[in-house]
């Protein structure tokens, strides 16, 4: 058996393509890690900064008129959605003169299992958005695939209801991305750099709408 150094020097490294990782088999971990930060800055650079201008020009007003934001997803996706919540309302609270009011239609166990349940799971957030949503109100909808039918029956319902919609998506987006108002698309078919960025995007749009209320001088001596 070889020397740790020798045994580095002979690991396999897989080199993924763009778009596809991993492409092969690594034998070090830390070689794994060095290419997933290459594919996570690689896809990074695929999001359309237009459309998060976009989406952080509707969250403003909805934030400062006093508008509704639901956030759904499922899975991974989910807890996304869920900690929305956390940086939306709290986040941009805090040190600003808005109070956000922010609702994660994944939270609830009981209300999901119930409409499940007795309807079904593609159902799971439109019914919660008929009973909640007023025309004005904004629905970010964080789907890896674009394709889960709750997240595309959610979206089609809002657009129709007169919502503003921002879907978060990734793969090429699918259904979804087609259907909101504004898709923030990632370009990778990795779940985890898709995931890791959609949270990035997430975290971007709080911090983006917290120090645009911020005065210029605050901002510097303000934790984000």
């Amino acid at each position: 058996m070889g020397t740790l150094s020798e045994l580095q020097a002979s690991a396999t490294t897989a080199v993924s393509a763009p778009g596809k990782f991993p492409a092969g088999k690594f034998d070090s971990a830390g070689d794994y890690f060095g290419e997933y930060a290459k594919e996570l800055s690689r896809a990074a650079e695929t999001i359309d900064l237009n459309a998060m201008e976009r989406a952080g020009w509707i969250l403003t007003e909805a934030y400062t008129s006093g508008s509704r934001m639901f956030s759904c997803g499922n899975g991974g996706s989910a807890s996304i959605a869920n900690h929305m919540q956390c940086d939306h309302l709290k986040g941009i609270r805090t040190g600003t003169d808005i109070a956000p009011q922010v609702l994660s239609l994944a939270t609830n166990v009981e209300v999901l299992t119930a409409i499940a349940n007795d309807i079904g799971y593609e159902a799971v957030f439109v019914y919660q958005l008929q009973s909640q949503a007023q025309p004005g109100d904004v629905l970010i909808a964080v789907s890896s695939s674009g394709r889960s039918r709750n997240i595309v029956d959610a979206l089609a319902w809002a657009r129709a209801s007169r919502l503003r919609t921002i879907a978060i998506t990734g793969f090429d987006g699918g259904a979804a991305r087609r259907t909101a108002e504004v898709a923030i698309h990632v370009d990778s078919t990795n779940y985890g750099i898709i995931e890791d960025l959609h949270q990035a995007v997430m975290h971007s749009l709080a911090q983006y709408v917290r120090q645009s209320r911020l005065d210029a001088d605050a901002i510097p001596e303000t934790v984000f």
